[in-house]
């Protein structure tokens, strides 16, 4: 146990997986699910919690990302894709979601003595961890060419493969993870990319949009040479837990859990119609 993080270390985990809820399952749930999560582990009605979850065909952007002179048309551009559009309440800018990227989030307690990179820290030792038969080459820094560049960018030889956001609600934190699984990392660069010329054009911003080049971005599959799927990553996160913890709590929401839920998920299609009311 001395490597592993002193946040990852507990003597239960609750696991949900909501990876394969398909296509109708909506990344406002997700973030409203993370946010009453943060609630109930915050105040200690709820161990540490991982939860892993999968969106169709979903680009998640950043708030910055809804002030883009020609956001109108570039959300337009995903649209036509086939991509739903949804702007998060964390921090960071837009990313991709499609069935080959699996996400997780690390639900802790104690956000108001825990420092903020405490939790970057942990979720970098996690997918360190967690892939750790297959590389030794995870390293983590901003790769500032890729989409939502973010100092904790997880990269193998310069290569994106995912990135960590947080959210802090009440005294719970929720570290969250996308991981580039399958498919073809560039492709999904491409798309960001294009968003970000229909959006900005030629136009001086105040804020800074990244100049995406697609070839820094790669699924595991694509930079280990694996066959990893999206089930089996998540029975290794659950293996790993498991190891780490020897009890695991399936529970879903419950109580007071289900109505934080609901104010929650109504107060992010809320944001997301004053985000998204003028195109």
């Amino acid at each position: 146990m001395s490597e592993i993080h002193p946040l990852l270390k507990t003597k239960q985990y609750r696991f949900i997986d909501q990876s394969t809820l398909g296509p109708e399952f909506s990344a406002l749930q997700s973030f409203a699910m993370d946010d009453a999560l943060c609630m109930s582990v915050g105040q200690g009605a709820s161990p540490t919690t991982a939860r892993l979850w999968v969106h169709h065909n979903t680009v998640v952007l950043g708030i910055p990302d809804a002030r883009l002179p020609y956001i109108a048309e570039s959300v337009e551009y995903l649209k036509n894709q086939g991509y739903q559009v949804i702007v998060r309440n964390s921090g960071g800018l837009g990313v991709v979601l499609d069935e080959g990227v699996l996400n997780l989030s690390l639900i802790f307690p104690d956000s108001k003595t825990v420092n903020i990179h405490e939790g970057y820290d942990a979720m970098v030792a996690f997918v360190r961890y967690l892939f750790k038969d297959y590389t030794d080459r995870i390293e983590a820094y901003e790769i500032t060419q890729s989409y939502c560049p973010g100092t904790y960018d997880l990269s193998i030889n310069g290569k994106k493969f995912a990135g960590i956001s947080q959210r802090r609600v009440k005294n719970g934190s929720a570290v969250q993870v996308y991981l580039d699984i399958t498919g073809n990392g560039s492709a999904r660069g491409r798309i960001m990319r294009d968003f970000y010329k229909i959006g900005k054009q030629d136009e001086m911003t105040r804020f800074h949009y990244p100049d995406i080049d697609p070839e820094v971005m790669a699924s595991l599959n694509e930079l280990l040479n694996t066959d990893f799927t999206v089930s089996k990553v998540r029975d290794m996160i659950l293996m790993t837990l498991h190891e780490w913890s020897g009890d695991i709590s399936m529970q879903q929401l419950d109580g007071a859990e289900i109505e934080w839920f609901h104010k929650r998920f109504e107060q992010m299609i809320e944001r997301n119609k004053k985000a998204l009311e003028s195109l």
